[in-house]
């Protein structure tokens, strides 16, 4: 018999994953997309078939192709449409397509754990869409079943945006189809989870982080031999789930950054989404209160585009925008931080909060920091206490009694005295949520003062319980991080407290501005949603920031506006596309040289090939030292994608006979 001879996406950088064995010796009809092992070196790895007859051979001696092992399981397989749709992110993200197939597809277990899917009940709800959510039903059920659109639901917070997902999940539901509704975290999950249950006469399943591998494989497993129609809740990862027939995907939130992975692959979610759509030809609905610059920019670019952009302007139920009230935090006596009980409160907001409580309401506080303080500083010699192993200070966190590093996560006993001179008095800057939490704790003793961060709740149930606590009134004042800032439906909340926006004025990040105007848009919206009167206070020691004037004015159109003529001026997303290219070594000297070795290689490309590809000098990255490596970083950017791509294809290539390795990261959430 003939060998035959196949090309395996393996679970290896090496030769960028994509390796040749023979097969024939194995399987007889091996088809594109089958799971097998391999030898590599010692051992034996998984990979997948994604090739197969090959007639060239790469020159290489059939003599010394190794042959492959065996095949893992029948069942265990991609078919030949999501091997195509991995193969095309592996090439957009310039990443190993065998390695990507390892990180998206669940673990093969012999036996995975069953999961229950939810069976929704079908209820009718009990109120009546508006005007407005009526439109916008109308109009994008007029394109289901008729190919790929993409579509901007453009709605304030509050504006009814589930019940207009609800209504055309529900069509397409009936016309037997299945719906991915992508969600940017876990903890966003269960009000979504309740209504659909409560309304969706159909499966429902939830895919995120808590669930383990033997779980995750039950559900992919089931998605790709069940035709039933079904709801799928996920986060980002969710994407790369088969679907026997998938006919409209959703993503809420679409402006939200943790829709970016920045670790392994660091791909959109967002952006896979639409691809994802476009190639099945069906149409995807982008939600959000705030549109991030790019998004809002396709949209508006034409009277075609414009045909997709739908705009919700009211609060249902002819609720009102919460008052916004900018409160100074510079003056003399707000600054006497350390010897302040209140601080970083003020006594305006303490008042506030207070009124609030006394009336039976609930409050949230909103603080972007984890942990007690930014760092501890010694009085006498200015010593900061810094991580051996990263280029940051540690952080302090009071219930732990330690200082941690988030990023290697080594923490140590807070000292007694300074290690350098011995002084005693060891002063806290900064502040996180912990320490929010204990002042309001000392000013409202009788009151029940709860946190809603990463460092309290690790688990889905534990963000569930914690969520129900609160709707159930357990809780008078909520304080927590980005995690209560998006899409929560708090009843009793007519007061939002906003801290630690000045952090984020200081940002080198161009989206800097952006990501403010989202994160406090956003939070603000959890605030009078059931009222007519409410409030959000925002303490920041630059009051006069044009910034505020937006949200003052609640001019989102007009912030935009301002904002894309900046991005224009700089050549800055949505103008030009970026691309953050990083080196990294355990000797700081070594990746010194080799960044500009490689800087020296993309200005000769530049200028032989890619004159429309810009190079930003070489520098080392905000957090230079991170777990013992150094970390340096070119940024490229350019008008031309396919110039961008190129230049990158042809570094790799000459750096490769160097054996000289970098990270690629295409469209950055954020640049220095």
């Amino acid at each position: 018999m003939k060998k035959k001879f196949s090309l395996i996406a393996a679970n290896t950088p090496f030769n960028n994953s994509k390796l040749i064995y023979e097969t024939s010796s194995i399987f007889s009809n091996l088809e594109i997309g089958k799971f097998i092992l391999v030898p590599l070196g010692k051992k034996n790895i998984s990979g997948c078939v994604i090739e197969k007859d090959l007639r060239d051979l790469d020159g290489l001696d059939e003599k010394k192709i190794k042959s492959a092992i065996a095949v893992v399981e029948d069942s265990y397989s991609l078919d030949e449409e999501e091997v195509k749709f991995l193969k095309w992110v592996s090439m957009y993200y310039h990443y190993p397509l065998g390695m990507l197939i390892k990180d998206v597809v669940p673990k093969f277990l012999k036996k995975p754990r069953s999961v229950k899917s939810l069976i929704g009940k079908g209820r009718e709800i009990t109120f009546n869409l508006n005007k407005t959510q009526v439109q916008c039903v109308n109009k994008i059920k007029s394109f289901l079943g008729q190919g790929f659109s993409k579509w901007l639901l453009h709605g304030v917070t509050g504006s009814g945006k589930t019940a207009v997902y609800f209504e055309i999940i529900k069509k397409v539901f009936d016309s037997g189809q299945s719906v991915l509704f992508l969600l940017p975290e876990i903890n966003l999950t269960p009000q979504f989870l309740k209504f659909f249950q409560e309304h969706l006469p159909t499966k429902l399943y939830c895919y995120s982080s808590a669930l383990n591998n033997s779980e995750k494989l039950h559900i992919w497993k089931e998605l790709k031999s069940d035709h039933d129609p079904k709801v799928l809740l996920g986060v980002r990862s969710s994407v790369f789930l088969p679907f026997k027939r998938l006919g409209l995907i959703i993503v809420d939130e679409e402006h939200d950054h943790s829709y970016k992975q920045e670790e392994r692959c660091p791909y959109n979610a967002r952006d896979i989404a639409i691809k994802k759509a476009h190639s099945l030809d069906i149409p995807i609905v982008l939600g959000t209160a705030t549109p991030s610059m790019e998004t809002y920019y396709n949209f508006s670019k034409s009277l075609e585009d414009k045909k997709f952009y739908l705009k919700m302007e009211e609060r249902v139920g002819g609720a009102y925008f919460p008052k916004i009230n900018i409160m100074n935090s510079s003056s003399k006596k707000e600054q006497l931080q350390f010897f302040n009980s209140l601080w970083p409160f003020n006594e305006e907001s303490i008042k506030k909060i207070e009124k609030a409580v006394e009336k039976g309401e609930q409050v949230l506080v909103f603080v972007n920091r984890l942990g007690f303080a930014k760092y501890i500083q010694c009085h006498s010699c200015g010593k900061q206490f810094e991580c051996p192993n990263c280029s940051v200070n540690l952080k302090l966190f009071h219930s732990k009694n330690v200082l941690s590093c988030r990023y290697c996560e080594m923490s140590f006993p807070i000292p007694s005295n300074c290690d350098v001179c011995g002084n005693s008095q060891l002063i806290q800057r900064g502040f996180g949520t912990e320490k929010c939490e204990q002042v309001l704790k000392s000013c409202f003793p009788s009151r029940r003062v709860s946190r809603f961060d990463r460092d309290e709740l690790r688990t889905f149930s534990q963000i569930e319980g914690r969520l129900r606590d609160f709707h159930s009134g357990n809780i008078d004042i909520f304080v927590g991080t980005q995690m209560l800032s998006k899409g929560h439906n708090f009843e009793k909340v007519n007061l939002v407290v906003v801290l630690g926006v000045d952090s984020m004025l200081s940002s080198s990040d161009y989206r800097a501005h952006e990501k403010i105007y989202q994160q406090v848009k956003q939070i603000s919206g959890r605030s009078g949603r059931y009222s007519k009167e409410s409030e959000v206070c925002i303490l920041t020691s630059n009051p006069g920031h044009n910034i505020f004037k937006f949200l003052k004015d609640n001019s989102l159109i007009d912030f935009y506006r301002e904002e894309i003529k900046v991005r224009k001026n700089l050549s800055c997303t949505p103008y030009s596309k970026f691309v953050n290219l990083s080196f990294t070594s355990k000797n700081r000297e070594k990746v010194v040289e080799d960044v500009y070795f490689a800087l020296s290689i993309l200005e000769s490309l530049r200028d032989n090939y890619f004159d429309s590809v810009k190079i930003f000098k070489p520098r080392a990255h905000i957090i230079e030292k991170l777990v013992n490596n150094y970390n340096w970083n070119i940024t490229l950017s350019g008008k031309k994608p396919s110039d961008l791509h190129n230049i990158i294809n042809s570094l790799a290539l000459n750096l490769k006979k160097n054996n000289l390795q970098f990270k690629i990261d295409i469209d950055p959430s954020y640049i220095n």
